[in-house]
């Protein structure tokens, strides 16, 4: 995948979220996650970003790591509120969910390629 192609998909990834995220329930815990998700999904989209323009290997390395915190912290999020039912529309969220494990094992194959350029 070409990286302009990985920035427009986190960056879908990141709308998709919000967007499902207008249509919660106003209870503390769903607020409370929506909003940590925005934030975790969002750094990812933004650190790809900066991860692009790595002043070295090392540089990209723990931006990307930094992105694959981010996206891991989301999909456990995302789990937490399909187990408490926060979320209602389930085909949305079983749709990120699908589409944030693909981007975390774009992320592993991304950091392992990476770190063996450093050896």
């Amino acid at each position: 995948m070409k990286p302009n192609q990985l920035e427009d998909r986190l960056i879908q990834f990141a709308i998709n979220v919000i967007l499902l995220c207008k249509k919660i329930d106003k209870s503390f815990a769903s607020e409370h996650l929506a909003k940590q998700l925005i934030r975790s999904v969002t750094s990812s989209a933004l650190n790809y970003g900066e991860a692009r323009s790595g002043e070295s290997i090392r540089d990209f390395l723990h931006k990307m790591k930094i992105c694959l915190k981010e996206l891991r912290e989301s999909l456990i999020n995302m789990r937490i509120q399909k187990g408490a039912k926060l979320i209602t529309d389930v085909v949305s969220l079983d749709n990120l969910i699908k589409e944030n494990d693909e981007l975390i094992s774009i992320f592993v194959a991304s950091i392992k390629t990476a770190s063996s350029k450093l050896k």
